[in-house]
């Protein structure tokens, strides 16, 4: 990595210094003169070539908010790659920001130990009609009372237009300009830590987004090596990949540095090609590492990642990428296998109950055995605690990846919905909820965009009919670039206190509260746990402990009332989903001992 020459790793962009003047370092190692343009100002600074295709200045002609571009060999104008700020969208000027003028209150703020994180995932633009970071503050302390211990956020990085899930993001140091940008980030970061709750940002590495996508003009950001599902793959291991690996590591610095953001969730990193003897994972972790060493403060980095491969969340000086923690999808795929899901797509690789079984003690399903959808084995086993690992029974994928974006509010039973929930909130892992499962949102979470190029627009289009082609007897995929989808996919706040929405949501405070109060519950140890399971019932009967106190979780995924049997006399009722207070629309079955009634789950605590 190229270095300043106090020693500091270069920090790419306009940083400011603690004297008022700023720093300007742009990476254009093929261009033959670069200079900064002030279009308001009238002004235009040279930039001087230095090592390694770097172009630097600092000077006091800039100051916070000025709009600017690079212009290169004299003739383009561009937005900065690592622009912090696009207030004129992703094909404008940026805008110089101090990050460091921002007054926090969050000294006090400790990071929560992440085996205590109960993660709710958000999509901004969604989760509140106004669709921005203010408008997030004022549900804080309903995410509290829930039992929310950590939100996090989708990508946040500028997109084109108002409405992107995020994962089409252009600039990754720059804060959507529509949902409130750089300074109304912080201000959400610092009102979650005055409530007591973590933020974990959701960011995307494995490729740049195509609209407002300049990273080609200014230096080899990508590579023709690999190729990814989403785009050109970024150059983390050819010619010229230092500094591109750089500008990547110093982005997650300036998240956890500048934003006090607690953590990362690093997008689909098994899409990020790195043959390098140091993984780029790897040099992040060290530099995070470095980073918590100097401030005091606790970081973490999770990833989302399919490969069941536990090298990269394997400590580094066990020869691991040093990861704290991974999504594991199989756990979800299982889980809605056995809740009745057919077996289409990559569901087809799962058989419900025993895979489900098989997940709560092994965490990968496929763990060095056949894959059937793969033709070939996969997998390797893992011993990493349970903190490593984030379960859900839905997410922003596997709604938004449907045709019709459905939550598992219409897909499923009430009755299931409950089972589902506490079939996640009973495992030995981290558990996340996506936005509005807590109280059985209805309205669907539809793919959206808002591109202003047409030919990319009827691309989306064409990929959506093509992708889901064979679903078109069930209706057809909603336009993407429709108004309409977005608004469509918005959570209802006002159905919070009707009816079935005010049981579930009743129902999931009591059930999370019962998880953090249960050392058997709360304490991620795999060890500690037993599980069997009765095919032919489709019946599951969890046991987990924790010094003397034992916890016996029985699940009935079938539609008919099953017999089971308590290992001890001794133990009480601490919840039972099919009890009058959790039901809306049919009276609640008489308990009777040793029954299971459908689709249901009794929890037990000696």
């Amino acid at each position: 990595m190229s270095e300043d020459d106090d020693g500091a790793v270069k920090r790419p962009g306009i940083n400011f210094l603690a004297d008022g003047r700023a720093k300007v370092a742009l990476w254009a190692p093929y261009a033959s003169k670069a200079a900064l343009v002030l279009p308001d100002e009238k002004l235009t600074l040279a930039l001087e070539k230095k090592e390694k295709g770097y172009w630097e200045l600092v000077t006091d002609q800039i100051k916070p908010n000025d709009k600017y571009k690079f212009k290169l060999d004299g003739t383009k104008e561009l937005p900065d790659p690592a622009s912090k700020a696009q207030p004129d969208g992703v094909h404008g000027a940026s805008q110089a920001i101090d990050v460091n003028n921002f007054v926090w209150s969050d000294q006090s703020w400790t990071n929560p130990a992440i085996a205590n994180y109960l993660i709710y995932e958000l999509h901004t633009g969604t989760f509140t009609p106004q669709g921005t970071f203010a408008s997030i503050e004022s549900k804080l302390a309903y995410l509290k009372e829930l039992g929310i211990t950590a939100i996090e956020i989708m990508p946040v990085a500028q997109f084109p237009g108002n409405r992107n899930w995020g994962y089409d993001g252009v600039y990754p140091y720059a804060v959507q300009n529509s949902y409130g940008g750089a300074k109304e980030l912080m201000k959400l970061v610092d009102a979650c830590h005055k409530n007591g709750l973590a933020v974990i940002l959701d960011v995307v590495y494995n490729h740049i987004g195509p609209e407002g996508n300049y990273f080609g003009n200014f230096g080899p950001y990508f590579t023709d090596k690999y190729h990814t599902p989403w785009g050109q793959a970024i150059n983390f291991d050819d010619a010229w990949c230092d500094e591109v690996r750089n500008y990547f590591v110093q982005n997650v610095l300036m998240w956890f540095r500048d934003f006090h953001i607690d953590g990362l969730r690093l997008d689909a990193v098994h899409a990020i090609k790195d043959f390098s003897p140091k993984h780029i994972l790897q040099e992040i972790k060290e530099a995070v590492d470095g980073l918590m060493a100097k401030t005091g403060r606790t970081h973490r980095l999770i990833i989302e990642f399919d490969l069941n491969d536990n090298r990269f969340i394997n400590p580094i000086d066990e020869h691991g990428y040093g990861m704290d923690a991974q999504w594991i999808d199989e756990f979800h795929h299982a889980l809605r296998v056995a809740a009745g899901e057919p077996k289409t797509g990559y569901y087809g690789d799962f058989n419900g109950i025993a895979h489900l079984a098989k997940s709560y003690r092994d965490a990968y399903v496929y763990d060095g055995i056949y894959s059937p959808q793969r033709l070939k084995t996969f997998g390797t086993k893992t011993n990493n605690p349970g903190q490593q690992f984030v379960v859900f029974s839905q997410n922003h994928d596997h709604v938004g990846n449907r045709m019709l974006g459905e939550r598992s509010s219409t897909l499923y039973s009430f009755e299931m919905q409950k089972l589902m929930a506490a079939a996640v909130m009973v495992s030995p892992y981290l558990p996340l909820l996506f936005m509005g499962e807590e109280w059985g949102e209805q309205n669907p979470f539809l793919y959206f965009v808002s591109h202003s190029d047409e030919k990319l627009i009827n691309a989306v289009r064409k990929g959506r009919q093509e992708e889901f082609k064979e679903f078109h007897a069930n209706g057809e995929a909603a336009d993407a670039q429709a108004e309409d989808t977005f608004n469509r996919s918005k959570l209802n706040w006002e159905s919070l206190e009707r009816g079935h929405h005010k049981t579930m949501l009743h129902y999931y405070r009591a059930l999370i509260a019962l998880r953090k109060k249960l050392p058997a519950l709360y304490t991620l140890n795999r060890q500690q746990l037993a599980v069997k399971f009765n095919e032919q019932e489709q019946t599951l009967h969890l046991h987990r402990w924790q010094g003397g106190q034992h916890v016996h979780c029985f699940m009935n995924f079938s539609k008919q009332p099953q017999y089971f049997t308590t290992p001890d006399k001794d133990l009480k009722m601490v919840l039972d989903s099919s009890s009058a207070k959790f039901r809306v629309d049919e009276p609640a079955q008489p308990y009777q001992a040793s029954v299971i009634q459908p689709e249901s789950v009794i929890i037990y605590v000696n």
